[in-house]
């Protein structure tokens, strides 16, 4: 009998999402435990933003902000230097056909939304905005 592969686009997507989230927990559950037996990653908050996976599952690119963004530089190489052990611990939690090789990136978003923020607030922007949402508003 022959077997029919359900395997769509949309699904790849969804798995990539689950397993991308899957990793985020692992790691965010190894830096809240500070189970990382690092002085810089004890001493600082760091937030797993977002995780990426490639579309093998082999590599994992790890967002990632320090508390108030502070000492960024430091704790991303505190991460870099302990790679092989979130390698290790998210190969063995999640069980996965390979141990997905991870990056550890820092997470820019924050800052463009400050920038797109400050943009939004500035008077010629918002005068710019008021006129077009007046003229929408009168079914025009």
């Amino acid at each position: 009998m022959a077997r029919h592969q359900t395997s769509t686009p949309e699904n790849r997507s969804v798995r990539l999402l689950k397993v991308g989230e899957q990793v985020r927990h692992v790691i965010s559950d190894l830096l809240t435990r500070q189970m990382v037996h690092d002085d810089v990653l004890t001493a600082h908050s760091v937030s797993v933003t977002e995780v990426r996976m490639s579309p093998d599952l082999r590599h994992a690119t790890v967002f990632v902000k320090p508390l108030l963004g502070e000492d960024e530089e430091i704790v991303l190489k505190a991460l870099r230097t302990n790679i092989a052990f979130f390698q290790k611990e998210v190969a063995g939690k999640l069980k996965l056909k390979y141990a997905a090789k991870i990056k550890f990136l820092p997470d820019e978003s924050f800052d463009e939304a400050s920038r797109i923020d400050a943009l939004l607030a500035d008077p010629r922007v918002r005068r710019d905005i008021g006129e077009h949402g007046d003229e929408q508003g009168d079914g025009e």
